[in-house]
């Protein structure tokens, strides 16, 4: 089952295709708040709950995982990964696996202070952040700047900071921001596999090319050995992560490789790194079932595009779709 799915419909339909591979019988299951979510329509069985923010969200989904004998939860937003990753003894109590990172790692990547301080310590290049207190009264600055919240998501929020004037007018507007190094240069998210015991074994750069409200719409695959380190750099630092995580970096200029966020869940772009043979779905869906994969670090394919369009969700008898 897959949690605030949303429009998650081709990372589902990747789900289908690897058990099909795999020959085994599987039932993909939809839980989101919304009627209108695509991907709710694209599953055999939808589940409405309440909204992440509510008390009784993990309780809904528990309920749904206990009656219907779910083997695994797989979260996709931000905003629900704290809440579940403390009930995960809960969710294995009923059987049900749970594809998420410990809370631990969930509030380091959540907290970009703590992500910040973090990668520093393992030295891993990052560019100097600091929480907005700290630098709006300062003498001198070196503009520009980069703004954005300290726990945010999606992009929301996100400035670039030409001037005094500006720092003190975004840091009005973005909830706890904090102001980070501008780096100019390539941006790249990192798909990596670190499976069931956290171990990171294949890493899938993908340069961002064109992003669409926070999510990458055209991307494309470099295997760059450097950037891939990079990747694998992380995971290990963060050491207890399970299933696929995104790191998303900048190369510079100069070749300079500077993490800037971490994210403990698949990524929106992560049907490219699949598509490019990095078969996410059917490894996470081997170990579940007690079965090593043979995974090739290296076997996906380089200079793979991935260019997005609009596809609609037609629903019949859709009228009580907005109530």
């Amino acid at each position: 089952m897959f949690s605030c799915i949303g429009r998650g419909v081709e990372l589902v339909r990747a789900f289908q295709r690897a058990g099909d591979a795999l020959g085994i019988r599987l039932e993909i299951h939809g839980a989101d708040r919304s009627r209108l979510a695509p991907a709710i329509h694209r599953v055999r069985h939808a589940h409405f709950v309440p909204s992440v923010r509510d008390d009784d969200y993990v309780d809904a989904l528990l309920e749904i995982a206990r009656r219907r004998r779910i083997d695994l939860l797989i979260p996709l937003i931000d905003f629900e990964l704290a809440v579940l990753a403390d009930a995960r003894q809960r969710f294995e109590q009923i059987g049900c696996r749970l594809l998420i990172s410990s809370p631990e790692v969930v509030a380091t990547c959540r907290d970009k202070l703590a992500t910040y301080a973090s990668l520093r310590t393992a030295g891993i290049d990052t560019p100097n952040t600091w929480a907005f207190a700290e630098i709006v009264n300062r003498k001198r600055h070196r503009f520009p700047y980069f703004m954005k919240p300290r726990e945010g998501s999606a992009g929301m929020g996100n400035y670039i900071v030409h001037d005094r004037e500006e720092l003190t007018t975004f840091g009005r507007r973005v909830p706890e921001p904090i102001v980070q190094e501008f780096v100019e240069g390539a941006e790249h998210t990192l798909d990596v596999y670190t499976g069931l015991d956290g171990k990171p074994r294949c890493v899938v750069p993908r340069k961002r090319l064109e992003v669409r409200t926070g999510e990458v719409s055209k991307g494309l695959i470099v295997k760059d050995p450097r950037i891939m380190a990079v990747g694998g750099a992380v995971a290990e630092m963060l050491a207890d992560c399970r299933g696929v995580i995104t790191v998303q970096c900048i190369v510079d200029k100069a070749r300079r490789i500077r993490v800037i966020e971490i994210n403990p869940r698949f990524g929106g772009g992560v049907p490219l790194a699949i598509h490019a043979g990095a078969n996410f779905p059917k490894w996470i869906l081997m170990e579940s079932l007690g079965r090593r994969p043979r995974i090739n670090p290296t076997g996906f394919r380089d200079d793979v595009a991935m260019l997005r369009f609009d596809e609609s969700v037609f629903v019949r008898n859709a009228s009580a779709l907005g109530s």
